[in-house]
């Protein structure tokens, strides 16, 4: 074949495969998202004698879910940790791998009560009602507390991702848990959270798409959902957990501590050199860094 000729047919079924290719790479990315709204297959590790309550319902839509683990020996008036997962506010499950392990092997043994709970997900929920959602788990996990020997009033909201940022709105609004008829939360941990002010990482430039994608084009709904807007003098203290691998997780939990400093919320910054999976998968295994959280929630227990 002439080389003319065959450098012809290469260009014509050139865009023909890149076509397939990024068909083939939509398919596979969707797969996955479809497998991560899923329930896992594989069966989780527990502490001898836990027992577990799954898909209790705070709410009609079947996303409105949790599963609550109980420990075989609950502190007395144990206190409850209710987990929010990740997922860029559109994936994401409850029981994904990483979300249940390591915390219930570290807080089960010591009484405490591991809550995980999903959450209506986007493109059809906005982030400020995925945290209505997040409120409503929480005022039901306070409801059924004294059913587990808990303490309603000892309910810790703890998120990675996506779900550190839902947490740290519901904490830091004075209304969203009123709204949904729950008792104040006792505290919150916030998981490497990258949207803590919203408004402020909508502006940047060459933001990544899931972020236009959950938040959307109007500044107010910016304001309305970012945690730097909403953080009242009333709001729950807070542990902001940040990967220094990332560029904006740290400057942000520290803009975030300076407005609670002002407001005369307590609010404390912890630093890791973790990567941003491994800031939520490695927290309840033995390291310097589970210690450390677990100091800061003990300390909140006083």
């Amino acid at each position: 074949m002439p080389l003319r000729l065959a450098i012809g047919l290469i260009l014509i079924l050139l865009p023909a495969v890149d076509a397939a290719s990024a068909e083939g790479l939509r398919e596979r990315v969707q797969r996955a998202r479809d497998a991560s709204r899923q329930a896992s297959t594989q069966p989780v590790a527990l502490p001898a004698g836990t027992r577990v309550l799954r898909d209790v319902a705070y709410g009609r839509d079947p996303r409105q879910r949790f599963d609550a683990y109980l420990p075989a020996r609950p502190s007395h008036d144990a206190p409850v940790i209710l987990f929010v997962h990740g997922g860029g506010w559109a994936n994401g499950n409850k029981d994904n791998p990483g979300v249940v392990e390591g915390k219930a092997a570290r807080w089960l043994p010591e009484g405490w009560i591991l809550v995980s709970t999903n959450y209506r997900m986007r493109p059809d929920t906005a982030p400020v009602d995925q945290a209505r959602d997040v409120a409503r788990a929480l005022a039901r996990v306070q409801r059924l507390a004294p059913d587990w020997g808990a303490d309603p009033a000892r309910v810790v909201l703890v998120g990675h991702s996506a779900g550190a940022h839902l947490a740290a709105l519901v904490g830091a609004s004075d209304t969203l848990w009123r709204e949904a008829r729950a008792g104040r939360p006792l505290a919150v941990v916030s998981l490497d959270s990258g949207a803590l002010d919203v408004p402020d990482m909508m502006r940047r430039p060459r933001l990544p798409p899931l972020y236009h994608r959950a938040f959307g084009p109007d500044p107010d709904d910016w304001v309305e959902a970012s945690p730097q807007h909403r953080l009242a003098p009333g709001a729950v203290p807070m542990l902001l957990v940040c990967s220094t691998r990332r560029n904006d997780a740290c400057p942000q939990a520290e803009a975030l501590r300076a407005r609670a400093a002002s407001l005369g919320v307590a609010m404390e910054v912890l630093p890791q050199d973790l990567s941003h999976a491994a800031v939520n998968r490695e927290l309840g295994w033995p390291s310097a860094y589970t210690d450390a959280v677990d100091r800061w929630l003990d300390a909140r227990l006083r």
